[in-house]
């Protein structure tokens, strides 16, 4: 597996975790939407963080459930999975 999270992967915990289903490939024309636009509230993006800490087994940054969109998501993330690894 790859370290670095995808806009496909995100688009699946996204569905698992927050109940918002967006098609991968709509997600990655949309990373610059606001999460809020997509339907995706603090509660559902802190589902997400939590649900991405247990699947990879690493602490996320504590502002990564305070991104606006899925580019700074995606962003804070994988520079904190590459650093981990």
């Amino acid at each position: 597996m790859s370290m670095e999270l995808t806009a496909d992967e995100l688009a699946a915990l996204m569905k698992k975790s927050a109940g918002v289903t967006v098609a991968p490939q709509d997600l990655a024309r949309r990373l610059d939407t606001p999460f809020s636009e997509l339907g995706v509230d603090s509660l559902g993006l802190l589902g997400i963080v939590g649900a991405l800490e247990n699947e990879r087994g690493q602490a996320l940054p504590a502002d990564a459930e305070r991104s606006k969109t899925p580019r700074d998501f995606l962003d804070l993330v994988n520079s904190t999975l590459t650093a981990g690894a």
